[in-house]
C-alpha cells in the first residue's frame, strides 16, 4: 500500500533543523514526506540527514506581499500537482504561505501550529497587519495547534478562530526533546573543565547561560543589565550567551552591544549546533523572553538539571513552577531578573531544591517520542474522518 503524501512548511531550515528534530525522519515511516522551506542548501542537508525529501521555496520573514505572493502561487502549483494528503505548517511566514496554497489546491487536510506569535508584541498598523495575517492562515487551516495554554487562551481571547479548530498536542510543545540526548551524565566533570577553560571561566565561577537568538525580544538587553549590576557585587559569575546574534528584525540596545562585546565576564559564543556540553558546563539557564510558544531551550536545559529563571509568558510558566523546578520574574524588567538571578547564586539551599525536580518532571511530560506518537494519532485520525 502507497504512503500517503505529508507535506511540512516552515520558512527557513532552521527551523526544521531545530523545531522539529527527528520528526519528520520518523514521520517517514508512515509517510511519503517532503519538507519545504527556503535556502536551498541548507534544506538540502536537512533532507539527507533526515531522509526525507525536499522542495524549495524562496519565502522571507518580513512583511513581503509581492515574494509573498509569488511563493503562493509556486507552491499552489506544486501541491495541484504533487497532491498530498496532508501539509502542516510551522512559523508565521510559512503559515500564511502554506495554508493559503493548501486552500486553493485543495489539500483536505490543512493543518497549523503555532509555537509563537509575533504579533503579541507589535502595535500600530504592523498589529492590525498581523492580526489579518494571523486569521486568514487560521481560516484556511482544518487545525490549528498552539503548543502552550497559554497561546491557546490567547488565539481565544483574540477570536483569531473557530475555538473548535484548535487542540493542543499531548502536554505542549511542538516536538518535546529527546531525553536520552539532553542527559547530563553523558557529560564528566572533565569535559565541563576543558569546555570552561577553553572559555576562559574560572572553575569557580557560577555560570548563567542563555540559548538561543540575541534579540530584543528574548529580554537580552534586561538580562545583560542584570548582570552587570550583579557582576559589580560578585567576581565569581559569568554570562554565557549561546546563539546567534541578529541585526536586521530586532536589533539590541547599543550599550547591552557594548558589554557583549567588551564585558569580561561575558562570553558569547555565537552559533553552536551541540549546546549540550554549554549546558554541562552552567549552573543555571536565565531565559527572560518576551513571547514564547513552547520554548525547546527551557525544556533542554530542565533535562540538563539546570534551574530556570524565566519570565511569566506563556509556554515557559507552563514549564516552570515557581520555587519548585526554577524562578518566575515579570516579564521586561531587570529589576526583579536581577533579584532572581542573585537568589538563584546566593541561596545554596534553594539552588538544591531546584536542582532536584528539574529533569524528572520534564522525562515524565515531553518525551519526544510521546510527542511524536501523539501528532501521529492526529494525522491518522484526520485522515479516517476525511475517508
Amino acid at each position: 500500500m502507497d504512503k500517503k503524501k505529508l507535506v511540512r512548511i516552515t520558512t527557513v531550515p532552521i527551523s526544521l533543523e531545530k523545531l522539529l528534530e527527528g520528526q519528520l525522519s520518523f514521520m517517514s515511516n508512515h509517510f511519503d514526506v517532503t519538507a519545504i522551506s527556503s535556502e536551498d542548501k541548507r534544506l538540502n542537508l536537512y533532507g539527507d540527514k533526515e531522509g526525507v525529501e525536499t522542495h524549495y521555496l524562496e519565502l522571507t520573514r518580513k512583511i513581503t506581499p509581492l515574494k509573498d505572493l509569488i511563493a503562493v502561487f509556486k507552491l499552489v502549483k506544486y501541491l495541484r500537482k504533487e497532491k498530498p494528503q496532508i501539509v502542516h505548517s510551522h512559523t508565521p511566514k510559512a503559515g500564511i504561505v502554506g495554508m493559503l496554497s493548501a486552500y486553493i489546491a485543495r489539500v483536505p487536510i490543512r493543518l497549523h501550529t503555532v509555537a509563537g506569535l509575533p504579533l503579541m508584541e507589535a502595535g500600530g498598523v504592523k498589529r492590525k497587519v498581523l492580526n489579518i495575517v494571523e486569521k486568514l492562515t487560521y481560516t484556511c487551516a482544518t487545525k490549528v495547534y498552539p503548543n502552550s495554554q497559554g497561546l491557546k487562551d490567547f488565539i481565544v481571547e483574540e477570536k483569531l478562530t473557530l475555538t473548535e479548530k484548535i487542540k493542543i498536542i499531548g502536554n505542549g510543545s511542538s516536538n518535546g526533546i529527546d531525553t536520552t540526548y539532553f542527559d547530563p551524565t553523558r557529560y564528566s566533570v572533565n569535559d565541563t573543565s576543558v569546555l570552561k577553560e577553553s572559555l576562559n571561566i574560572s572553575s569557580e565561577d557560577f555560570i548563567f547561560i542563555f540559548v538561543g537568538r540575541l534579540v530584543g525580544d528574548k529580554g537580552i538587553n534586561e538580562l545583560v543589565k542584570a548582570f552587570v549590576s550583579i557582576s559589580h557585587s560578585y567576581d565569581t559569575v559569568s554570562l554565557l550567551l549561546v546563539g546567534p546574534l541578529e541585526t536586521e528584525l530586532d536589533p539590541l540596545d547599543s550599550i547591552t552591544l557594548k558589554h557583549i562585546n567588551e564585558h569580561p565576564k561575558i562570553i558569547a559564543t555565537g552559533y553552536q549546533t551541540d549546546v549540550r556540553p554549554y549546558f554541562a558546563a552552567s549552573n543555571a539557564l536565565v531565559f527572560p523572553s518576551y513571547r514564547e510558544g513552547f520554548p525547546n531551550v527551557v525544556l533542554q536545559a530542565a533535562a540538563m538539571e539546570l534551574p530556570c529563571v524565566v519570565s511569566n509568558i506563556n509556554g515557559c510558566n507552563e514549564i516552570i513552577e515557581n520555587g519548585t523546578n526554577g524562578l518566575i520574574v515579570p516579564v521586561k524588567q531587570h529589576l526583579p531578573l536581577e533579584k532572581a538571578m542573585k537568589e538563584m547564586f546566593n541561596d545554596q539551599k534553594l539552588f538544591a531544591v531546584l536542582k532536584k525536580n528539574t529533569r524528572t518532571r520534564i522525562v515524565q511530560n515531553y518525551d519526544r517520542k510521546e510527542i511524536w506518537n501523539e501528532i501521529l494519532k492526529e494525522y491518522e485520525s484526520l485522515i479516517d474522518a476525511t475517508n
